[in-house]
């Protein structure tokens, strides 16, 4: 590839950017990067802004940001250093790094930015490999595109169709110097393992594996991106306008490949960590064929499936339920409520303070509409109100008298002030499942009971 060829590349795939919004380019001062710089102030792109992420791995980190600082001063490009601390978390140090990398780059974005980096066409073999040897599926196989989003902007790949070779190329033709990571040679880690035993080896016996391996990864992305749209589809077929929950005899209705595509899709859109296949594979026996009075709970790292009656639902984990909490509170400030309870604020201060405990089902409670009084436990169920709510509601009492019950939005029949007080009440939480039931008028509860 010639240089003037690289250079229209740039300039012809560029995405747009609104007037002002920076070009930022995560630039190591290894190679591939000090290639892509160079070639962007030559495009003459404009508001081009290198990003040297500083990771303290190696001894020489800080010679390495000064040779980044030296080249950018060469180049005219504003230069942003980011230092980030690593620390393991069962995953390993590649991934570790790698995520604290993306967050710092991140962090200097702001909406309609982009970020560009220097993947090129054996980088994109080495992600498809890695990713195979992993188990992905179809999106994983679909390794990097070259434009994808990147809140608050977008992530840009211009190189993923250009070999490697080639930038080592335009790198000695215009006598760039850079820097060589010893990581990116250390069997140790997985992407160097493969860039030095496994890549050279297939290009020895099929030379043109890496262009092979970068067409599989375009096709298994397009796969990727009709499997999303079945799945979009099928979301909002099943669930509305509210897909907080699906109904269960609707995904039992589907074959469990159609299924599996629409949960995943689903749990990403809730912004949940991705199960991986044996959970999703576990879902139907332990979940969707349970009891419908049953409370099966199916955990995976970052989040969990619950079923209440009909509906499913997925969530972040929930912390255990709190034990023997209570406290006296007159709402002259917020109260933050055990781990996973939210907290109550109210604009009306008690003239005597309340007691503020976890609810219990034995608790009865008067609807200010009069009648008999009810149990918490008939009202939750009448009501809909799966257990881990019920388990984590608060409850408001004066001389361990129920007065006002989180979510219920009716206060106790009492006349005096402190009890009347408790209707401004408001409970904050992130309770998936939860019932506002002060949208339901009080007549719509039985008092019978």
């Amino acid at each position: 590839m010639a240089t003037d060829v690289l250079i229209d590349l740039l300039r012809g795939s560029a995405p747009e950017r609104p007037a002002g919004a920076r070009m930022h380019v995560a630039f190591s001062g290894g190679m591939d990067s000090t290639v892509l710089l160079h070639a962007l102030v030559r495009a003459r792109l404009p508001d081009v802004v290198a990003v040297h992420v500083h990771h303290g791995l190696q001894a020489h980190a800080d010679d390495w940001a000064l040779h980044c600082r030296t080249i950018c001063t060469g180049l005219g490009v504003p230069l942003r250093e980011q230092r980030v601390r690593i620390e393991e978390d069962g995953r390993g140090l590649e991934a570790a790094a790698r995520e604290a990398r993306y967050a710092a780059l991140r962090s200097e974005m702001g909406p309609g930015e982009v970020l560009a980096t220097a993947h090129h066409l054996g980088d994109q073999a080495e992600t498809l490999l890695l990713n195979l040897v992993r188990g992905s599926g179809s999106t994983g196989l679909g390794a990097m595109s070259v434009l994808s989003e990147f809140r608050p902007g977008r992530l840009w790949r211009p190189l993923l169709q250009v070999p490697r070779d080639e930038l080592q190329a335009y790198a000695e033709r215009n006598r760039l110097r850079w820097i060589e990571d010893p990581h990116n040679g250390d069997p140790r880690f997985a992407r160097s393992h493969l860039r030095a035993e496994i890549l050279p080896r297939l290009k020895q016996r099929w030379p043109g594996v890496e262009e092979n391996l970068a067409r599989t990864a375009t096709l298994a992305s397009e796969s990727a991106g009709l499997l999303r749209e079945l799945a979009l589809a099928d979301l909002a077929a099943i669930a509305g306008a509210d897909d907080r929950s699906l109904p269960i005899n609707a995904l039992l209705a589907m074959s469990g490949a159609r299924r599996g595509n629409l949960v995943r899709a689903w749990i990403e859109k809730l912004g949940l960590p991705l199960p991986g296949y044996e959970t999703l594979r576990h879902l139907e026996r332990q979940v969707l064929v349970a009891a419908r009075d049953a409370t099966p709970v199916l955990a995976w790292p970052g989040g969990q499936f619950r079923r209440h009656r009909d509906r499913l639902f997925a969530m972040s984990v929930l912390p255990p339920v709190p034990d023997g909490f209570h406290a006296q509170w007159d709402g002259s400030v917020a109260l933050v409520l055990p781990d996973g309870c939210g907290e109550l604020s109210t604009q009306s201060r008690s003239t005597r303070p309340w007691t503020v405990r976890l609810a219990s089902p034995s608790d009865r409670f008067r609807l200010r509409s009069g009648g008999r009084s009810r149990t918490l436990k008939n009202l939750f169920q009448e009501c809909g109100v799966p257990t881990w709510v019920r388990e984590r509601t608060p409850l408001l009492a004066l001389d361990e008298r129920p007065v006002w019950v989180g979510g219920l939005g009716w206060i106790a029949e009492d006349g005096s002030h402190t009890a009347s007080a408790a209707g401004d009440v408001e409970w904050r939480h992130r309770l998936p499942g939860a019932v506002w039931l002060s949208s339901r008028p009080a007549s719509s509860i039985h008092d019978s009971h």
